[in-house]
Parts: C-alpha cells; structure tokens; sequence
C-alpha cells in the first residue's frame, strides 16, 4: 500500500498538484489512522491533505477514482506459498522465469478477473508503463506488457499450427489469436489509463513549451486556443514570483541615526540595533501598444498577459495606437477580452501608422499618468511611415519615467531599414528587445517586475 500511494502522488505531481514531501508523509499518517476499508472515507482524508485549492480537489477527484479503479476480486492470497504459485502464473507459471504459451492461454481464458487484473498490473510495471509520456507510445507498452505474460510463445506456437494445415490446427490457432487479441485490448486498456495517470500531463507540458516558443505569427487556430491557457499559466507563474513584501531588511547596514535615537532611553547604550531598509515601488505600468496590422496578433497576447497580471500589477494604463493614441483600458475592463481585443483593433488600427503623433497625444493628453516609478512599455515595430518620430517627446516621458522598455516583433536585422525609426529611439530606452514568442513576452515581463522587487 506504501508504493501504491507513492504512486498516486507521483501522479498528482505530474498532472500538476504541488503535492510536498510533508504532505506525503501526512498522507501515510492519514492512512494509518483511517484504513483501507472504506473508499469514500479515504478519498476524502486524502483530499483533505494533498488536495490545497479547488483545481486540485478536483484534480485528486479525477485522479483517485481513475487510480484507485481495481477489479474486484483482485487480492493476493494470505499465505506465502499460495501468493508464489499467484506470481508464477501470472509471469509465465513455468517455474523458471520464462512466461510460456499454455501460461498465456490459461490466464486469456480465465474466468476470474481478479486474476487477470493482477497480471495485468504486474506486467505494466515490468513493461515500465509508468513511464508513458506521449500517447502514440500506448502501442509499444502494451507490446511489452504482452511479452512480460508471454505472447512470444505463443506467437511461435500459433506459426507452427498455421503451418500444419488441418481442421483441428487451424481452429487451435483460432483460439490462439483470440486469446491474443483479448489480452492484447485488456493491456491497452491498461497502458491508456497509465497514460491518463502519468502521461497526459507531460504530453500537455510538452505542448505547451513548444506554443509558448513558436513564432506569434506562426501560430494556427488551434494554437491559439492552447495558448490562452499556456499565457494563464505563464501569468499566475509570474505573479507567484514576484508575491513578495515591498520592503526589503538589509542585515548588513546599520543605520546610525535611528540606532541611536532607538536607545536614547539607554544612555545611548545601543542595545536595539536598527538596520537600514530600502522601500520598493509598487509596479505601475503603462503599456503603449502599436495595433496596426503587422503588429496586432503580438499586441493581444501582451494585453492578455498585463489582463491575467491585473491583481499583481493593479496600477496599469493601455493604451492603443496607430497614429492617434486612445485610452482602451476601459474597454479591456467592460468587455470579454477576444471580443475587447477585436474591437480595439477595429477602432484604433485600421488608420496609417504615425508614432509621432502616439507620442505627441501620449505626452498631451495622458502626461500626467507618467511619473518616476511607472514603467512604459511599448509594444511596436517602429515603422512610422516616414513621418516625424518626434524624438524629442520620446526623450521627455524617457527622462520622467523609472524605466522604458521597447518590445518589437520585428528581429534586430530589419531596425532601422526602411520606415524602422527604432535606431533612433533606441538610446533613450532602457531596454530594447525583439519579442517574437509568448515565452519572450513572459521574459520581458518578469524581467520589468525585477525592478519592483
């Protein structure tokens, strides 16, 4: 029973329960005291433990009922001598290791399912089906799964009767492959419960890396469902991350003045140490967002990511632009965020892109929204159609702003040719990058919180 729950919580941990060591050791603890007997009882103490938030209760309610489903009648025998003899004929019952054809024959056609169930579970776990990652290796263990209960002499068994060309061999072979076959279906059904257990998690964590790293304009429809909830994660990530205290203790410098103030009841004996603190800002935001056509699709998954960081960074201001600059962060707070998004690009992008004029309406109109701990984030590709950069603006909310940080979709190559006045920007931000994957916006954006922090 210890293994089986070590398994059960190496299976929570794959599909993404931050179940920890002490929880583990709870768990057993747990066990012991309320037994085996009742099932209801021991998914609910379990859950009670391992289970910390409604995604994991639920998650434990699948898992258990998926994990713990065993045939009845499946328990080994008490004594040591009968539980040996179980062991031989479900590993070959030959006695010397080696699975056979009779063995294989008796246990396909056996009418207890205890039996087979446990076959069938010692088998996976000779065939390492706990090991499944990807469901196109459901085939290979279940292959393994058969070998481990001996398919393979059976197999040579069933060649010699097709070989023999009668009546009373040819229906021998019959039998054969349906024995075959049934265990073969039972081993399957096996390794895909296996794959739901163990596998399933990986494959999405496997899918979930190679969206988050594909290029943003690459991405197919069915991508783009996948990554709303890869950008969830990546923003529930972030906002753990940086969950800490603004005000951080620096042990190693001693701040005099309030140390000695501190013990002036003392005759200035200092037996209150006061040590220097360095108060943080709290993270304020203004992202700037270039919406014309070449740019749109990078702007809606940084927008989703500062929507999904809202309750950590709860001092931003959006604004949209493709020459005049508009305030949308109402619009993102009143609508559902595809349908805020498709109208922000409908009403701001469809005009001739001018990043003068964006400045010019930023710093007139939304001026006063920039201060000395607010960092302004821009989102764009600096193609201004060969209009005024107005440089002189940018340089002014620069020197007013903590921080500047210039994300383009475009790659380091192609700043600067053309209509690309990102050359000339370039020496009044304090950070310039090309952003062309969700991870890079995730990148970016951990990085810009590290300020704060």
């Amino acid at each position: 029973m210890e293994r089986t729950l070590t398994q059960y919580i190496r299976a929570l941990r794959a599909a993404g329960a931050g179940v920890s060591t002490t929880e583990a050791i709870d768990a057993a603890r747990t066990l012991d005291v309320v037994g085996y007997e009742d099932r209801a009882l021991v998914k609910t103490a379990l859950g009670a433990v391992l289970a910390k938030s409604v995604e994991e209760k639920a998650l434990h309610g699948r898992l258990f009922d998926l994990y713990f489903n065993r045939e009845a009648g499946s328990e080994p025998p008490a004594d040591g001598d009968a539980t040996d003899a179980a062991d031989d004929e479900t590993s070959g019952g030959s006695g010397d290791g080696e699975p056979d054809a009779e063995a294989f024959m008796e246990l396909a056609e056996a009418r207890d399912p205890g039996r087979t169930a446990m076959a069938l579970e010692k088998a996976a776990q000779a065939a390492g089906a706990d090991g499944i990652r990807f469901a196109s290796q459901a085939s290979y263990f279940t292959r393994r799964m058969l070998e481990q209960m001996g398919v393979k002499a059976l197999e040579q068994r069933l060649i010699g009767k097709l070989g023999e060309h009668t009546p009373q061999a040819e229906a021998e072979a019959r039998r054969m492959m349906d024995a075959r076959a049934a265990l073969q279906s039972r081993a399957r059904a096996v390794v895909d419960e296996r794959f739901e257990l163990f596998g399933r998690a990986a494959t999405e964590a496997f899918m979930n890396e190679m969206v988050a790293e594909r290029p943003i304009g690459a991405l197919t429809r069915t991508d783009m469902e996948r990554m709303r909830h890869v950008v969830a994660r990546m923003a529930k990530r972030l906002a753990v991350k940086h969950a800490r205290r603004r005000k951080v203790r620096n042990r190693g410098q001693l701040d005099l003045r309030r140390t000695l103030r501190a013990n002036a009841g003392h005759d200035g004996v200092p037996f209150d140490l006061v040590w220097k603190t360095k108060r943080k800002d709290r993270p304020k935001i203004v992202a700037v967002c270039d919406v014309s056509g070449s740019v749109a699709q990078y702007v809606r998954f940084l927008l989703l990511f500062l929507f999904m960081l809202r309750e950590k960074v709860a001092d931003l201001e959006t604004f949209a632009f493709s020459n005049h600059l508009e305030d949308v962060g109402p619009i993102l707070q009143t609508r559902e965020f595809n349908a805020a998004m498709d109208h922000i690009v409908m009403q701001v992008g469809s005009a001739s892109t001018d990043y003068g004029v964006a400045l010019e309406d930023l710093e007139t109109k939304f001026g006063d929204v920039i201060d000395r701990r607010t960092t302004v984030l821009i989102l764009g590709d600096g193609r201004s159609n060969h209009a005024d950069p107005r440089l002189d603006l940018f340089q002014q909310i620069a020197d007013r702003a903590k921080r500047v940080v210039w994300l383009s979709p475009e790659p380091e190559g192609s700043w600067g040719m053309g209509d690309s006045c990102l050359l000339q920007y370039r020496p009044f931000c304090t950070h310039l990058s090309h952003a062309a994957t969700a991870g890079d916006i995730e990148r970016a954006i951990d990085e810009m919180l590290l300020a704060y922090d």
